[in-house]
């Protein structure tokens, strides 16, 4: 794998998921045209190519980019957009706190929570697409550090590091009546113990934070 190089991307059918809230005991079904998703989060060479910045507290071109807020991640989907003519998906406002999705754009984004579940699951149907070992980086095996993507066995769609090495940032807004602009965080990250690293786990944080087990993974929308 070229990490300094675009993206591989893999092309996600369309389908129906179903999402559950813990604290709600809420669960709702959504449905997903097709898209596509980076097989790998996005690497440190990478976000570094395109925005010329290091800010991961772990070094290595092969490593997750960490240390990443959601704004960082919608403002590198825009760059890279930008950078292989493609249409930025999103719209900054001028207030600076908001930001519109722009849903007739060709460029890269943040998949969705559904999508990231979606995917995630790649057609199977329990808390994890494999054993976890075989499948992840979590504290039970990392040695408490960060890996390079693509160490462990992919899901059936092709996928790699869905659970466990980072945290990843979804598009969604979590709760807006109860946390507000705090933003969906999905799989699980290298500091995690098992449970946590389930395809069904929703975790939150606010969309400055910035911490060294979150990184991000980038989609894109099929245009009809």
């Amino acid at each position: 794998m070229n990490t300094s190089a675009g993206p591989e991307m893999i092309a996600v059918p369309a389908g129906q998921v179903t999402l559950s809230d813990r604290r709600t005991q809420r669960s709702w079904a959504v449905e997903l045209a097709p898209y596509q998703l980076a097989t790998y989060p996005v690497t440190q060479a990478l976000y570094a190519q395109v925005t010329g910045a290091h800010p991961s507290s772990a070094r290595g071109d092969r490593l997750p980019v960490e240390n990443v807020s959601w704004w960082d991640a919608a403002e590198f989907c825009n760059a890279l957009s930008e950078r292989e003519g493609l249409t930025p998906a999103y719209r900054p406002h001028g207030d600076g706190d908001s930001i519109e999705w722009d849903l007739s754009a060709d460029g890269y984004r943040l998949p969705t929570e559904a999508e990231w579940e979606y995917a995630c699951r790649a057609g199977t149907d329990g808390p994890r697409y494999g054993s976890l070992d075989e499948i992840a980086w979590y504290r039970g095996n990392s040695e408490e550090k960060l890996h390079g993507v693509g160490g462990k066995r992919s899901n059936p769609w092709g996928l790699h590091d869905m659970l466990g090495n980072v945290w990843e940032w979804c598009w969604d807004i979590y709760d807006a009546e109860v946390y507000g602009t705090y933003r969906v965080l999905r799989g699980g990250g290298w500091f995690d113990e098992h449970w946590s690293c389930r395809a069904s786990v929703r975790r939150r944080s606010h969309p400055t934070f910035r911490v060294d087990d979150v990184g991000f993974r980038i989609a894109r929308s099929v245009l009809r």
